[in-house]
């Protein structure tokens, strides 16, 4: 077991938004990645800009402390990734849950755009490594920050034990 201090000194987890859509929700899950030394992963094409004033706003002033990275598609993306067995896909169209997952440091955590979540051929190739958060309510799914938020915590709980 690691304290919180010993934890906190390494990254975390490496979150990675594909196609994100909504600047204030990149803006928040970069705070949350600062907050718990996380790293941000962006795949485009995205709607918006990095630089917008959105973005900044909804990460106050923590967005220079945010280590992130860009990559223009999912495949580029994916070459830098060194086990595919630590990406784990988040999507409400699978029944293993991500409570099942024993997180270790430098794990993937992908999500989807908004709108539409990960495409069907990225959760249908990497199915045995795709998770939902459990939504007992009458809901498609989560706001994108609060997924990301929800993941992110569960790995620190466990990491932390």
């Amino acid at each position: 077991m690691e304290s919180t201090s010993e934890i906190s000194k390494k990254n975390l987890f490496r979150i990675v938004l594909v196609e994100p859509e909504i600047p204030q929700n990149t803006g928040n899950i970069g705070r949350t990645c600062v907050g718990t030394n996380c790293e941000l992963h962006l795949i485009g094409p995205m709607s918006f800009e990095i630089n917008d004033t959105n973005v900044k706003r909804a990460g106050l002033d923590y967005w220079p402390h945010l280590k992130w990275y860009y990559y223009n598609s999912y495949e580029e993306w994916f070459s830098k990734v060194e086990d595919p067995s630590r990406v784990f896909y988040f999507t409400t169209k699978v029944k293993q849950t991500y409570y099942d997952v024993s997180y270790k440091h430098g794990d993937w955590l992908v999500f989807g755009k908004e709108t539409k979540g990960l495409p069907p051929e990225i959760i249908n190739a990497n199915v045995k490594t795709a998770v939902t958060i459990p939504q007992p309510g009458p809901v498609r799914s989560l706001n994108l920050a609060t997924a990301v938020a929800i993941a992110v915590y569960e790995g620190f709980r466990q990491l932390s034990r």
